[in-house]
């Protein structure tokens, strides 16, 4: 398990904290009810901030990478297949599918090189 670094967690009702800065989660036990539900401690701070989420979605949270960083993740690595297969396409396919099918296979493999190389 590992906290991810300087991402944002949602605690409920519009609150936030670095991921990397809670350094502990208690769940309350007084009082708990809508818009209290966990104690979430902070670096440098002396209370706790009052989360409205339950303490095990808020530990998933700091755990798991965002949707958006997963699906870049496979998108770069899914160009990088695509790259290293237009890599095998030979010359005279390339001309072909050009003049034939109007897909520039070369301008294509350039883009692509180009993004996965500004990663």
């Amino acid at each position: 398990m590992r906290v991810q670094s300087n991402l944002l967690v949602h605690l409920g009702y519009g609150k936030y904290v670095r991921s990397d800065q809670v350094t502990a989660l208690l769940p309350i036990e007084e009082e708990r009810g809508p818009g209290r539900r966990t104690f979430v401690h902070v670096a440098g701070r002396e209370d706790p901030v009052v989360a409205s989420r339950a303490e095990d979605s808020i530990v998933s949270d700091l755990v798991q990478e965002p949707r958006e960083v997963t699906q870049a993740r496979q998108q770069s690595e899914i160009l990088r297949d695509l790259l290293t297969d237009l890599g095998t396409v030979n010359a005279t396919v390339r001309r072909i599918v050009r003049d034939e099918g109007g897909l520039d296979i070369d301008r294509l493999e350039r883009r692509i090189r180009s993004v996965v190389e500004g990663e």
